[in-house]
């Protein structure tokens, strides 16, 4: 079993410096999302989307950033916190020597009239319990100091676009551009506090209950987690990481943000700070089997047609990463005001990587739509001419440099990643046309992937080291080569693949955990190192699922599940010598490879493509894995799920 967790640090008033990434908690409305330090501060918080400017933002600078405090006045208070059961409502509990009080910390979903709230509820257990909140309002990412006003028992601040309604249970006083009060709550007692943000030109609006909220959104989560058909012996992880992903969904339009986060760094001081407020391609095939594999046909469905919308009809413009609404445009600006977490500059809002050429993406799409149409989702004939348009402009591209999975900002190269999904693309539309009776050029298909295929074997191998590399011509290896037996590029014992897997372990393994490539190699064009990459653990976790190691297999799952902080959130990255977690948090595609994963060890079926068919390329009996179990064989209708009898949130 992996050990339990360390709980967050039970000093309150720990100094800035020194506030670990794992110590914070998300909470969401599937609108976005804000995260909340163990010590009480409200530290990020983006209305009314996930990518909006923050109004709280002292998580990338200090207190006079932005930021909401609720804490005991006493400094020796000791704090625990959990979610409640099958929610993402936020509940910390806070003891000292006169009594005990617990903070229930959610969003509920928005008003109809478009009202986006945070409430804090503080409620007397025992005794009595000192506390104090305060109240610091900055908008644009902590820029702008709000015009205040006091009126109708409530505090308002407002700048631009933006306006803010502070309602409180006790008495707020204004000073020094804050807002803040001291009160006490005793047993039985229970003080609420919203914030609720509303366009500036409107009226503010009525304000909800936030008793009748609570119990509402609670409902809501738990109706939302009773659907779960994951009954394995991981449940608990799983169950945490699909409400990450639901919490990371914008419910709108169904597509799914990679973090909720900005320019937390991969390594604290360096350069390597991005924006993930966006929706990557690259996550939809891992995304909706994820969904799909864990009962949620609803979810994989709404991120499949915000797939197709972002897509757009036009593969020549097919790009890395969209919007929450599928927008195109995400200039990369550097924000001169923010020192960055743990002064790690530029502070970046937008992404510059939209405009990379990352021919994986492709395979991506592709393999997601194969994915989606074996689950039987509804209306997949109205995406086959996409799909076609792809292949087709595919047929050219896949000859290009790119920039990789990895989003390289140096030199464009020929990644054989990137090669590999694209012989995938055409083998899942392969498979779709000669499963499902679709039509197209499938013997022109099948000579463009037979051609990448053997181009890759040709100039994507290294003899002298018995392996794959990098990059034509490299004398480097890359963490996503562990995907070419997965996705059934050549069987898991050829001797290549084999020879592959042992280089990763012995080049890219450092302290148990995998880093993605060697980054002094200068590959990236950028400076610093980074920590391990947690989805390559997890990838490494399913490889050795495939090779029939299926004890080596958990204890590598068990040791990455041990890595999560308190609440069982992953960022994107884990430095083992400083023991913390790096990178924006908590990271969709970490959570998605703990779900693959779970999945890949429950059924031992040996790779997270399972949904998908290999067309003839999967390993034969010789070669399969001893203890591996048998090859699905294809099905001529559609795999038929249980309809979901309850309502979305």
């Amino acid at each position: 079993m992996p050990k339990t967790p360390k709980q967050p640090s039970s000093r309150l008033h720990a100094d800035r410096p020194n506030r670990p990434i794992g110590d914070y908690a998300l909470i969401g409305s599937t609108h976005s999302a804000a995260l909340v330090h163990c010590g009480g501060d409200i530290e990020w918080l983006c209305l009314p989307r996930f990518d909006s400017a923050a109004m709280f933002a002292s998580l990338l600078g200090d207190e006079h950033n932005g930021h909401w405090t609720m804490r005991a006045k006493d400094r020796k208070a000791r704090v625990t916190r959990r979610y409640l059961p099958g929610t993402v409502v936020l509940e910390t509990t806070i003891r000292t020597a006169k009594g005990t009080a617990i903070v229930t910390d959610f969003m509920p979903r928005p008003a109809l009239d478009g009202t986006h709230e945070v409430v804090r509820i503080v409620q007397g257990v025992r005794g009595t319990v000192a506390m104090h909140t305060e109240f610091r309002i900055r908008f644009n990412y902590g820029g702008w100091c709000p015009w205040m006003e006091r009126r109708d028992g409530a505090v308002f601040a407002t700048a631009g676009p933006d306006s803010v309604r502070i309602s409180s249970g006790v008495p707020l006083t204004n000073e020094n551009f804050a807002s803040f009060a001291d009160f006490t709550v005793s047993a039985g007692q229970a003080i609420a506090f919203s914030l609720d943000w509303f366009p500036s030109h409107l009226k503010p609006p009525v304000t909800r209950d936030a008793s009748a909220l609570l119990a509402r959104t609670v409902a809501e989560w738990s109706a939302w987690t009773g659907r779960c058909g994951y009954h394995g012996e991981f449940r608990e992880p799983v169950m945490r990481s699909l409400l990450t992903l639901k919490a990371l969904t914008y419910e709108p339009t169904g597509g799914i943000v990679a973090a909720p986060s900005t320019s937390l760094p991969e390594l604290p001081g360096g350069e390597r700070n991005w924006d993930y407020r966006f929706c990557w391609l690259r996550d939809a095939a891992l995304t909706l089997y994820a969904l799909i594999g864990s009962g949620y046909v609803e979810e994989a469905s709404a991120w499949r047609w915000w797939l197709m919308r972002a897509v757009g009809g036009s593969p020549e413009e097919l790009q890395v990463m969209y919007g929450l609404h599928g927008e195109r445009s995400l200039t990369e600006l550097e924000l001169g005001w923010l020192p960055g977490y743990e002064d790690s500059r530029p502070v970046r809002i937008g992404n510059g990587a939209h405009g990379q050429r990352q021919l994986d993406v492709y395979g991506s799409v592709i393999a997601a739509f194969h994915a989606a149409r074996k689950a039987g989702l509804a209306d997949m004939d109205k995406v086959w001419p996409l799909e076609r348009a792809i292949a087709k402009h595919l047929m050219v591209l896949w000859k290009e440099p790119d920039c990789s999975l990895w989003e390289v900002r140096g030199e464009p190269r020929h990644f054989v990643h990137s090669k590999i999904m694209c012989w995938l693309a055409f083998d899942r539309v392969i498979a779709s046309a000669t499963e499902y009776g679709l039509e197209g050029p499938v013997e022109r298909w099948r000579e463009v992937r037979d051609e990448i295929h053997a181009e890759v074997c040709a100039r994507g191998y290294d003899a002298a080291s018995n392996s794959f590399v990098q990059y034509y011509g490299a004398d480097t290896v890359d963490a996503a080569l562990l995907w070419m037996p997965l996705i059934g590029f050549l069987p898991i014992h050829d001797a290549r693949v084999q020879g592959t897997i042992a280089r990763i372990e012995k080049e890219l393994i450092f302290n148990g955990l995998v880093y993605r490539y060697r980054t002094e190699k200068g590959v990236d064009g950028l400076e610093g190192g980074e920590g391990a990459f947690l989805a390559c653990s997890f990838w490494l976790s399913n490889v050795y699922v495939a090779m029939g190691k299926l004890r080596k297999a958990r204890a590598l799952f068990k040791r990455l599940l041990a890595l999560g902080n308190d609440l069982g959130l992953f960022a994107e990255e884990y430095d083992p010598v400083a023991q913390r977690q790096l990178g924006n948090f908590p990271q969709a595609f970490s959570h998605i490879g703990l779900i693959n994963s779970a999945h890949a060890l429950v059924s031992a079926a040996g790779g997270v493509w399972e949904l998908a068919d290999l067309d003839g390329k999967a390993a034969s009996k010789k070669t399969a894995p001893k203890r591996a179990a048998p090859k699905r064989t294809a099905r001529k209708t559609p795999l038929r799920r249980p309809a979901a009898r309850t309502p979305r949130r």
